[in-house]
């Protein structure tokens, strides 16, 4: 029998708890250090306890903070490494605060902070990390706080309008997946509403955004090989009195390696009328005319758009097809279809098209054909009659005058241009709602030769000009 009555599997045990106790003890100490060495540049830190918990492979520092030399000082409350400290399963951090010293105004804050599977347990400052080395497999924010009037910010938002702001910021998620120094798999930022004064043109007011979301970002380590998968914006809004307006969706599809992509607005809106009231008197009577002619006198500008983009392979040339549309309301609609045959260039993938469209100089078009569709929803009319105020006529001689002059273009230009500068004019007398135009290219063509004679392009193509 052992000295202390044990049995050899409790001994065992014993020198179990023994090695992982000590493991846990070397844990503790290395997360002292590498917090120690990461403030350890430009100011002061003070540590409160930092423990681990043996048998649920987690160490954690209490208390941190760190005063800078600069005047701010950084609160966490609790920083934990959870898992193997070398390839930790999850690193968290409570009550982060940055505060400035001598006014201790909080300039931001957040509730937690929890990284999924780091490659660090402690990113360090002035390490000489190589960028692969530093990567996390999925982050969740939550409750952050900004205070706009701070240099922090300035940081935080250099290169946008909220870099000069002051005001204050609340977001109450982030969450991301796969985020590294190339690439990011997947951001999200839900519930963002702010105030701010002074903000550029923007002047003062406040904002709010339901979600932002972003995948597949890559390139981000390369100036301008930067390629987004897909970005979806919903419900900005923003009361400002240099913009008063709101947009209920924004999806941007940059990936067209399932052949298709492009981009969709839908719901912007802008109160065009008390944006005029906020502007300076000198300027307000050309701006609401202006706001008449788009509106109809509502003051209210709405907008849908989409400009859709797909192709499709037919053995061995492809078709590019471009499906978009602007609808103003109350104003006009425009729609604009392309179906384009082409013979790729040496080494241009029908994926890569939309995002370049420089290949097109050095793609044999195939023929196809672009119909171009113009709705008149009250918008013609309206400048027919500003134009006759403006120039102090009637809109009978306004409109006689607009269709001497697109006569005059069209024996400039020959025949295709004057008959869609004509169809303009019978949509501005109001003699026609729909102009149409339908354009057939011939069976073998290049932009090239389009771009080396523009003024001859008109007589290269087969023009059908309707209105309705």
């Amino acid at each position: 029998m052992n000295p202390r009555g044990l049995r050899p599997g409790q001994v065992l045990a014993f020198f179990a708890l023994m090695g992982v106790g000590n493991v846990a003890i070397a844990d503790a100490e290395r997360l002292e250090a590498d917090l120690r060495a990461l403030f350890a540049e430009g100011g002061s830190l003070s540590l409160g306890e930092v423990s681990s918990a043996m048998l649920r492979s987690r160490v954690s520092a209490e208390d941190i903070v760190f005063e800078t030399l600069e005047g701010e000082r950084l609160r966490i409350d609790r920083y934990t490494v959870s898992g193997d400290y070398d390839a930790p399963d999850e690193v968290t951090l409570e009550g982060i605060r940055i505060e400035d010293s001598l006014t201790e105004l909080t300039l931001m804050s957040m509730e937690n902070m929890v990284l999924g599977e780091p490659s660090r347990a402690v990113f360090p400052f002035h390490d000489d990390l190589a960028p692969e080395e530093v990567s996390v497999g999925s982050l969740a924010v939550d409750d952050i706080v900004i205070e706009l009037a701070s240099e922090l910010a300035e940081e935080l938002f250099f290169g946008t309008p909220l870099q000069a702001g002051q005001g204050r910021m609340t977001i109450d998620q982030v969450r991301g997946e796969s985020l590294s120094h190339a690439a990011i798999g997947l951001l999200e930022i839900s519930g963002v509403a702010g105030t701010f004064d002074e903000l550029d043109e923007f002047g003062s007011g406040s904002f709010s955004l339901a979600s932002l979301r972003l995948e597949g970002l890559t390139g981000i380590d390369s100036e301008g090989e930067e390629k987004l998968a897909s970005l979806v914006l919903d419900d900005l809004a923003v009361d400002a009195s240099g913009l008063v307006g709101s947009l209920a969706l924004l999806d941007v599809d940059g990936d067209f390696d399932d052949g298709k992509g492009g981009v969709r607005l839908e719901g912007l809106h802008v109160d065009l009328a008390r944006m005029i009231e906020l502007a300076p008197e000198d300027e307000r009577t050309e701006l609401r005319m202006a706001s008449n002619v788009l509106t109809g006198g509502s003051g209210e500008l709405r907008l849908d758009a989409a400009f859709l983009g797909s192709w499709q392979e037919e053995g061995e040339h492809s078709v590019l097809v471009s499906d978009s549309q602007i609808n103003v309301h109350d104003a006009l609609r425009l729609l604009l279809d392309i179906n384009l045959p082409v013979m790729m260039p040496p080494g241009v993938a029908p994926g890569d098209a939309f995002a370049d469209m420089a290949w097109l100089q050095d793609a044999t078009l195939l023929g196809g054909d672009i119909r171009l569709n113009l709705a008149d929803q009250g918008l013609f009319p309206r400048l027919a009659t500003l134009g006759a105020s403006l120039e102090g006529i009637t809109e009978a001689q306004y409109v006689e005058q607009a269709r001497t002059q697109a006569q005059g273009f069209g024996m400039m230009f020959g025949p295709e241009i004057q008959a869609v500068l004509v169809g303009l004019v019978d949509l501005l007398e109001g003699a026609a709602e729909e102009l149409e135009v339908h354009v057939t290219l011939p069976s073998e063509s290049s932009v090239t030769s389009y771009m080396n004679d523009p003024l001859g392009v008109p007589s290269q193509l087969s023009f059908k000009v309707e209105t309705r």
